[in-house]
């Protein structure tokens, strides 16, 4: 399990973007990537901002390999915080 910590405050889709690049690196360390991911769960602390999340998220995810998804709407630990993820991927 690892904790990504970005200053805030930032936007969802900046949040976004830096959660998904932080992730690359973290499924590479575990012999996995973004190709393996079986389930991800995505809260966000205002469901205004889904629209900017999903723009950065659909643009990351591989064609074809769009994993299990939930996006819920959560309070967040940090009140700077706008997305947190949770995801569960396979080993290469």
């Amino acid at each position: 399990m690892s904790t990504l910590v970005f200053p805030v405050p930032a936007d969802a889709a900046t949040q976004t973007g830096e959660i998904l690049t932080s992730l690359d690196r973290l499924l590479a360390q575990a012999g996995s990537s973004k190709e393996r991911l079986l389930l991800v769960t995505i809260y966000l602390a205002d469901m205004a901002d889904y629209d900017a999340m999903n723009a950065v998220w659909d643009a990351w995810v591989p064609d074809g390999h769009a994993p299990a998804r939930a996006c819920i709407q959560a309070r967040l630990a940090n009140p700077g915080y706008k997305v947190e993820m949770v995801v569960i991927a396979a080993q290469g």
